[in-house]
C-alpha cells in the first residue's frame, strides 16, 4: 500500500529512501567488486531498476484499489486504539508480522497471487537492486485483503501503511550476500541468511522463510529453513529463462497464467490453472517452461 499517494511528504520521503537505497546499492557493488565476488549483473540490476520505476508510476492506481475497502473497514471498526499507545504499537506490529507471514505464503502457494510475486523471485542474483524488483499488479492479486482485520479492528489505516512501509523498508537490507550469519538474532530475526534461503531455487529451500522482520512464524508454523551445506545457493525462477525486459519480468506470469487458463480443458482446469499453487496447471496437463514453481 502506498506511503501518502501523491502528499509533499509522501514525495519527500521517497526521495529519501530512494537516495539512500541507491546509496546502498553503490556501497554493496564497491564493496563486491573489492571482494572480486560476482554478486551482480549489470542487465539485471538496469532490469530490476526499470521494473521499480514502473511499480513507481503505477503507485496511484493502486492507492485508488485500496482505499475504500481499508475506509470501509476502519468506519465499522470494533475498538479505537491510540496510535501513540506503545501497546498499540507493538500489537499492531504483531499484527503486521503474522498477516504478513500469511499473505508472503499465499502469494507463493496461490498463482493468481504468485503473478504478482514472482516478479520479486525472478532475479538470478542476490543484491539491494533485487529488493526493488516488486511486482506492478500487488492490488489485482489482493494482497492488501490479508490486512483489512486490523483496519476492521481499529488501527487506522495510515498507521498500518506506515508499519508495512518498515517492514518494506527492513527487507531491503535483508537482500545481500556480503553479509555474516548474526549470531542470537538468527533465531528471532529474518536475517540475510534466511533471506537467501527464500530467494534460492534449490529444492530444499522452496517456499520456506517467510517472514517479513520476524523468523518466528517460520519456525511456529513448519517453513522454516537453513541453507543447505552440500550446495550452493542458486537464485532466479526453476524452469524459466531471466529476461532483462521489465514490460515481460512484470506481466509474464499474468500472461502464461491466463494462456493457461484459456487452454484448458474444462472449468475446473481452468480454475486450477489461476489459483492452484504455481505449476500444478503444468503437472497435470503438460510441463511448459513458462511456468515457475514457487521459488
Amino acid at each position: 500500500m502506498p506511503l501518502l499517494p501523491n502528499s509533499p511528504l509522501d514525495l519527500h520521503a521517497r526521495l529519501i529512501i530512494l537516495a539512500v537505497a541507491i546509496g546502498f546499492m553503490a556501497l554493496e557493488y564497491l564493496l563486491a567488486r573489492r571482494a572480486a565476488r560476482e554478486h551482480h549483473d549489470l542487465r539485471e540490476s538496469a532490469a530490476s531498476l526499470g521494473v521499480a520505476l514502473g511499480r513507481n508510476a503505477l503507485r496511484g492506481v493502486e492507492a485508488l484499489i485500496v482505499a475504500g475497502p481499508y475506509a470501509f473497514a476502519y468506519e465499522h471498526r470494533l475498538f479505537d486504539f491510540d496510535p501513540t499507545s506503545a501497546l498499540a504499537l507493538v500489537a499492531l506490529f504483531l499484527g503486521v508480522e503474522f498477516l504478513y507471514y500469511w499473505d508472503h505464503r499465499a502469494s507463493h502457494r496461490v498463482r493468481w497471487m504468485w503473478a504478482t510475486h514472482s516478479v520479486h523471485h525472478s532475479p538470478t542474483r542476490m543484491n539491494y537492486t533485487a529488493a526493488v524488483r516488486l511486482g506492478w499488479t500487488a492490488g489485482l492479486s489482493g494482497n492488501f485483503l490479508f490486512f483489512l482485520p486490523l483496519a476492521w479492528l481499529g488501527f487506522h489505516p495510515m498507521a498500518i501503511v506506515l508499519m508495512l512501509t518498515g517492514n518494506l523498508l527492513y527487507q531491503f537490507f535483508i537482500h545481500t550476500e556480503l553479509c555474516p550469519h548474526l549470531g542470537p538474532l538468527e533465531h528471532v530475526l529474518n536475517t540475510p541468511a534466511h533471506h537467501r534461503v527464500h530467494h534460492a531455487s534449490n529444492s530444499t529451500c522452496l517456499d520456506r522463510n517467510y517472514g517479513g522482520v520476524l523468523i518466528v512464524f517460520d519456525r511456529l508454523f513448519g517453513t522454516f529453513a537453513e541453507a543447505p551445506k552440500q550446495e550452493a545457493l542458486r537464485y532466479g525462477l526453476v524452469g524459466a529463462t531471466p529476461s532483462f525486459n521489465p514490460l515481460n519480468i512484470a506481466l509474464g506470469e499474468w500472461v502464461a497464467m491466463f494462456r493457461d487458463a484459456g487452454s484448458a480443458d474444462d472449468w475446473r482446469g481452468a480454475l486450477r490453472a489461476l489459483f492452484a499453487p504455481p505449476g500444478a496447471a503444468a503437472q497435470t496437463s503438460r510441463r511448459d517452461e513458462s511456468h515457475p514453481i514457487a521459488a
